[in-house]
């Protein structure tokens, strides 16, 4: 007699915890293109140094350098080590966005969870009891805004304890 295991039952779906949100990449490219315009500020002013100093212009191509590795790490970073938001069975956590309101909380906090529009620009805001609030701006994530509002209410509907019917 073999045994089968169980099958899966409505709602017994892994959770794939935590969910990491990245940015989106034409985010990551405004960042990066800040950043170099910024090194070239700064590659204006070592030029500057090294004229009026009469310092030699090996320091120019050391500074370029140092720049260049220095965006490169940015663009890497924000591309694939930094996050939005992140949830786990717990709650979740907004990085990179101001004026997000609370930051963090565990799901068993929020009230509820809204879609709206602010400053032109859609959002998820989650309501929480304590009257406080999280704005999430939906354009800065790598994923479809759809997909992410049905994955946040599911991983509220499993932090607070509900199951699909």
């Amino acid at each position: 007699m073999s045994s089968t295991p169980p099958a899966p039952q409505p709602g017994d779906e892994p959770a794939d915890l935590p969910a990491v949100y990245r940015l989106h990449p034409a985010v990551v490219a405004r960042f990066v293109g800040a950043a170099l315009v910024l090194l070239a500020v700064v590659m204006f002013a070592g030029t500057m140094v090294v004229a009026f100093a009469n310092l030699t212009p090996d320091l120019l191509v050391l500074l370029l350098v140092v720049g260049i590795v220095a965006v490169f790490g940015l663009g890497w970073a924000l591309r694939s080590r930094a996050y939005v938001v992140r949830c786990d069975e717990d709650g979740y956590r907004v990085r990179m966005v101001r004026g997000a309101g609370a930051t963090q909380a565990r799901w068993t906090e929020v009230q509820d969870a809204v879609t709206t529009t602010r400053a032109g620009a859609p959002c998820v805001v989650l309501r929480l009891r304590d009257g406080r609030s999280t704005t999430i701006p939906v354009g800065v994530l790598a994923l479809d805004r759809e997909q992410f509002v049905r994955e946040l209410q599911r991983h509220l509907q499993r932090g607070q304890g509900l199951r699909p019917l």
